[in-house]
């Protein structure tokens, strides 16, 4: 793995004392060796200086942790995406939601 990937997974992470999160500028390879990497960051907000120690595997496939069945898992993989208009419909129901989950289930 070289190191402008490493920076791209560290902008998943936030800093741990304000929340912002990291940007390729904010993170510098301190020193890798094989898959162990030390990696320091400094947040832009808060100033706040780390260093990160991980254990970063090339090319290996992560493997998905899921509680779905395996029919809900093909249901959700033909689905169609969720498009803005169902995001604004979502919206415009949650504006005159009153929070009574039992109520709104009941119906």
């Amino acid at each position: 793995m070289d190191d402008y990937l490493v920076k791209e997974l560290m902008t998943t992470v936030n800093c741990a004392v304000c929340g912002r999160r990291y940007e390729a500028v904010d993170v510098n390879i301190v020193y890798h060796q094989h898959e162990l990497w030390f990696i320091s960051v400094s947040c832009q907000s808060c100033h706040t200086k780390g260093l990160v120690a991980a254990l970063i595997k090339d090319g290996e496939k992560a493997r998905l942790v899921t509680d779905l069945t395996e029919e809900e898992m093909v249901r959700f993989k033909e689905a169609t995406p969720v498009s803005a208009d169902d995001v604004l419909d979502v919206h415009r129901f949650l504006e005159g939601f009153e929070g009574d989950f039992s109520s709104l289930f009941r119906e």
